[in-house]
């Protein structure tokens, strides 16, 4: 099981993608598409074990169904994670001006809500205000950032800033926009269900039940009717019930972590596929209000002990790789990387024991290492209770950090817990997720900034959030380059945080009734059905098997 962060945007003005999808285009396309559609099976997609549902369709809420955001209710664009690709949803481009403090969106302006009634620049306006005057709504905070929102025409908009924050324009772009003729009657949008939800994407809400519900492709959608006529989300309780559901054709999509997923999925079909597309860093992130954590030499005796191709063989069943030491992990990212730095990591346990002993920590009579201060070298690392993979991942670690004399042991916590503990400060160490975007900006700001929403670390340096706020507050490429380039050699040198593996995004998902799915050969999106809204571009680009 992984989480899922936010993704970024590249400064500048966008080069937008959304019509090079597969059967779509202007709604001259509906009668074919159409066509195709009549006689195309319905999609079984079951993002994971969720159990069974409640009628939440509120696209605000973080406990709404799947496939709220993106299939109902969409942005006004979307980055790909996997790729350099942007795709304009409601938007159609944008531009920056101002110095980076004003951007400028202009509106589709073919687009319809499901009940009929016009999109405008008015909406995304009321939508904006809603946040702002219901901060409960405001997940992302992006009214810690704008000034204000205003509406020049019915199909612009001006979102200007407090002060240059190019990167978190993503933020703002990717909100999703609610129809003011509805949402401007509710009088608690907090806990507002929305059993009827109206929205501008590709399907539409046709049947709902605790155990199963569908959406039925929108026949007047503005960039034409979706070729997957149905989609149908069964309700499954377990990883086993879903895992016999899939290898048995019974499900067409699915993302869940299959521990032996060749033996269990895909020699069940020649139709049953995997791409677990790498997306985030996870990593060893230590408590440096520790004294001992807060020691270098003792991050770096950590860092040569971990023995990530096995971790990854072992713990991952060999789905992911051992992280880049720079923390950067996307293939499309590559550019970015410092060429005078290493590119993997060593394993020397050796080295380890070496750096302790330079810094003047001695083994005690039970072969655990002693401060000068007297302190045993003895941390335990938390990890969240039921991640198999992870919890694995961390006995092997417990025991390459114990073989060395760093006395180590694993506290599994409910996942509640777990997050309370991190952002509290109570650990020593925590395997952990970074929160990663179409550039390296967003992972390394979110993990080592002293305002990124998770550091929860502590790391407060001075060179780190200079290079920081010399890429937001730029859109020379070459500044923002040089600028992750310095963050690099902080990772390097300093181990703010431990990289670890390159986490992966699971999925599943079968050929035998449709073709066009993302691959490692064309990662256009992610194929993760649980990554919204990158599941409404899937299935644009999905075609009938004939």
């Amino acid at each position: 099981m992984k989480r899922i962060g936010k993704t970024t945007l590249a400064a500048g003005s966008a080069v937008l993608m959304m019509g090079a999808l597969a059967g779509c285009g202007s709604s001259s396309n509906a009668s074919t598409t159409s066509a195709a559609s009549s006689t195309a099976q319905p999609l079984i997609m079951a993002p994971a074990p969720y159990g069974s549902y409640t009628d939440n369709f509120n696209p605000f809420s973080t406990s709404n169904n799947p496939g709220t955001d993106g299939f109902i209710y969409e942005p006004l664009f979307y980055f790909s994670t996997v790729s350099s690709n942007q795709y304009g949803l409601l938007g159609q481009s944008y531009q920056w001006s101002n110095g980076g403090k004003t951007l400028t969106v202009d509106l589709r302006t073919n687009v319809k809500w499901t009940n009929g009634t016009p999109f405008t620049s008015k909406d995304v306006v009321f939508t904006f205000n809603l946040l702002k005057q219901n901060p409960a709504l405001d997940t992302s905070g992006v009214w810690t950032k704008l000034q204000s929102v205003t509406a020049p025409n019915a199909h612009t908009v001006v979102f200007q800033f407090n002060q240059t924050d190019v990167p978190f324009g993503v933020y703002v772009l990717e909100t999703y926009i609610v129809p003011e003729s509805i949402w401007s009657k509710i009088s608690d949008p907090a806990k507002y269900m929305n059993s009827q939800p109206v929205g501008t994407g590709p399907y539409l809400l046709s049947s709902f039940n605790a155990e199963d519900y569908k959406f039925t492709a929108n026949p007047h959608y503005y960039l034409g009717k979706p070729k997957v006529p149905v989609i149908e989300v069964p309700a499954y309780d377990s990883n086993n019930s879903l895992n016999e559901a899939l290898a048995a054709g019974q499900v067409g999509w699915s993302g869940q972590f299959i521990p032996d997923i060749k033996g269990v999925y895909t020699s069940k079909s020649p139709n049953n596929h995997y791409w677990f597309a790498p997306y985030e860093v996870v990593g060893l992130f230590p408590n440096l209000k520790n004294p001992l954590l807060s020691q270098l030499a003792v991050r770096q005796a950590i860092n040569l002990a971990i023995n990530r191709p096995e971790l990854g063989q072992k713990g991952e069943y060999g789905y992911e790789k051992a992280a880049s030491p720079t923390a950067l992990v996307l293939p499309f990212q590559k550019s970015y990387l410092n060429p005078s730095l290493p590119v993997s990591e060593t394993y020397n346990p050796t080295k380890a024991e070496q750096i302790l002993e330079k810094a003047g920590f001695k083994k005690n009579a039970s072969g655990v290492f002693v401060s000068p201060s007297g302190q045993p070298l003895s941390l335990t690392i938390q990890v969240p209770a039921g991640w198999s993979d992870w919890d694995a991942d961390c006995a092997i670690m417990a025991q390459e950090l114990s073989a060395i004399g760093i006395q180590t042991t694993v506290t599994q916590d409910a996942y509640g817990e777990y997050v309370a503990n991190l952002q509290g400060g109570k650990y020593d160490l925590a395997m952990s997720w970074t929160n990663p975007g179409p550039t390296p900006y967003y992972a390394l700001y979110n993990s080592l900034g002293s305002t990124g929403d998770w550091n929860i670390e502590g790391w407060n340096n001075a060179a780190t959030n200079n290079a920081l706020n010399a890429y937001a507050s730029s859109t020379n490429p070459a500044v923002q380059k040089q600028a992750i380039e310095t963050l690099e050699g902080i990772m390097v040198n300093d181990l703010p945080f431990i990289p670890v593996l390159d986490g992966a995004l699971w999925d599943e998902y079968s050929t035998a009734n449709y073709t066009g799915w993302p691959t490692q050969s064309d990662p256009y999106v992610t194929n993760a059905p649980y990554s919204w809204p990158a599941p409404e571009i899937v299935v644009e680009h999905l075609t009938p098997k004939s």
